[in-house]
This record gives structure tokens, sequence and C-alpha cells, in this order.
């Protein structure tokens, strides 16, 4: 008999084509995001689910799916929307993506900052609206990168990326972490570590590459705004509830800090209206891997993962619980 693999949205076709030779593929027609309830009835009898970072995936899923259930398969290397310990007390795998979306979303993020400190969406705007403007030299002024100083929360693959970027745009580097970084990943780029209280007084630039747990949900609250500069900018492209976006609105309203810039939200899709009554904020709706390299590699990887798994071969990039 063979496997039956449920995929939440659609994939690219080669990814698609590997879960294809493995065992008979479900996809919701059409592709949409499925409400809990049709989740659950999607699931049953599977002997894999192939999901995306917004699908909620626990103990009541997994029983949902019966007994054949031997892997999930998120397409991301954030796995907060999977209780693996759950999973893994019923004897099912859970794999990510890590590794193939670094660059992609280093990218985005050293984008979101020159966007905001350069302003350029401002820019952009006054010329789409046919506003009259002309040069002068005082004209939508930014501030520029050379010689300050970027904090990073969570030095980790993404986070390395970006520090690489920024210090070819002639930034130093301070990070924090749970852990400190290897030796010469520290002499590389010149890093020093902080803890996060001193990090964020010392920081032009605060950007967040930490995964989302119970200890860094709402990490960035108002006491942590408050405690950096107020020509301070703030990035985050790891999880939206990293950041208290209630308190951020707050503080960028007030001057608190200079600006942010922003791939991911709380709730998202949607965005704290304060937020986007304001010119000092860069916005993306949740691009960090969008490359069409980027998402087809963590596709196919995703794949390989339940694929192996399904086949009696252990995972390329399980996830420890």
């Amino acid at each position: 008999m063979r496997p039956r693999i449920v995929v939440t949205r659609k994939l690219p076709e080669d990814a698609l084509a590997l879960l294809r030779e493995a065992g008979d593929v479900w996809l919701p027609e059409p592709d949409r995001a499925l409400p809990a309830g049709e989740l659950h009835d999607a699931v049953a009898g599977a002997d894999g689910i192939v999901c995306t970072l917004h699908d909620p995936i626990d103990g009541a899923l997994a029983d949902a799916a019966g007994d054949r259930l031997r892997v999930v398969s998120t397409v991301a290397v954030g796995h907060d929307n999977i209780d693996v310990a759950a999973l893994a007390a019923r004897g099912v795998v859970v794999t990510n993506t890590p590794g193939v979306l670094t660059d992609a979303t280093a990218d985005l993020a050293f984008g979101l900052l020159l966007s905001v400190t350069r302003r350029l969406g401002e820019g952009e705007r006054l010329l789409r609206s046919r506003t009259p403007w002309q040069f002068d030299l005082g004209f939508l002024l930014g501030t520029g990168l050379q010689g300050t100083t970027l904090g990073i929360v969570g030095l980790g693959q993404i986070g390395t990326a970006m520090a690489r970027r920024a210090r070819a745009f002639g930034m130093s580097i301070a990070y924090t972490g749970r852990r400190r970084a290897d030796a010469d990943v520290e002499a590389e780029l010149g890093a020093r570590y902080l803890p996060l209280d001193a990090l964020l007084r010392e920081s032009d630039v605060v950007s967040l590459h930490c995964p989302l747990t119970e200890s860094t949900r709402h990490l960035i609250d108002a006491d942590a705004l408050a405690a950096m500069k107020p020509t301070a900018y703030l990035v985050n492209t790891t999880r939206g509830p990293v950041v208290d976006e209630a308190a951020l609105a707050d503080a960028l309203a007030r001057g608190g800090i200079a600006g942010a810039g922003l791939d991911v939200f709380e709730k998202e899709p949607d965005v704290h209206p304060g937020l986007l009554e304001l010119d000092n904020v860069a916005l993306a709706p949740h691009l960090g891997s969008a490359t069409l390299q980027t998402r087809t590699a963590m596709a196919t990887l995703a794949a390989r993962n339940a694929v192996a798994v399904l086949r009696g071969d252990a995972p390329l990039t399980p996830v420890r619980g």
C-alpha cells in the first residue's frame, strides 16, 4: 500500500514530483490555508504531512491523522507551530529546512535596513503619489551605516550572514544569544558578545534572528525598546511575536527609536494598524525566503525529508525535541 502524503499548501513541481514517486499526494483544492477542522479531516489516515509555518501541528492533529503517521516535514526553519514533544511521544519524526534560506533571508533583512535608514519607501510613495518635489540638500535625509554598530540577537546561520553583510558596509558587530559563538566566527566578524540589555543600549541597529520560544515571545517589549537609543533601528525577519507590535508602534510614533524594518508580524497576515500609519517603518509581507531558487530548495528538502522517513531511512534535517 502506497503511503498517503498530505501537503497542506501547493509546492514547486520539483518537490511534488519527489513526493508523488513515494506515495499518493493530497493537496487542498483550491490552494488555501486550511482551518483547523478541515486540516484535521484532511490528515486522517496520512503517513506523512508536509506543512508550512502557519499550520498548527499538535498532538490533537497527530491523533486525527491516526497511527499511520510517521513524519511531519515543515517547509521552514522555524517550527514554533509544531508541538515537537507531543509528536515525538507518538513516534512521529519532525523535520525542517535549515541552511537553504540563509542568504535569501539575510539579503531581505539588510534590504529592510537600507530601506528604512535611507527612507526609500517614503521616496517611492512620494513619487507614486505624484507629489511635486525638487532636489535640495535637506530633502529626505537618511542615516548612513558606516561606523555604526549592528547588534544581532541570535548569531546562528542567518544572523552570521547578516553580520557579514553589515561588515561590508563598515559596521561593527555585537551579538547576544543563548550561547557564545565559535571563536573563529567571533574572530571573522570582529564580534563582541554582550548581554541583551547592554546590546540594546549600545547598538545603532538591532536585528532579530532568534527562534520563537516562550522565552523569546515579546523579547522586544516596551522596556527593551526604552533601552534602545532614540536614533536606533530595529529589524525583524525571524517571527512576529518576538516583538510586541503595540509597544513598537508606540515607540516609533513618539520617537523612542528612529525606525524599524519588519518582514514578520504577530498575527499574520494582519499588521498592527499603528505601524501602517508610520513613515519610519519599512514593511514586507514575510518575504525573507521568497526567491524562486530558495523556495524551491526549501520545498525539495522538505520533500526529501518526508520521503526518507517513509522509506525507513534517516531524515536529512530532523528537529530535535
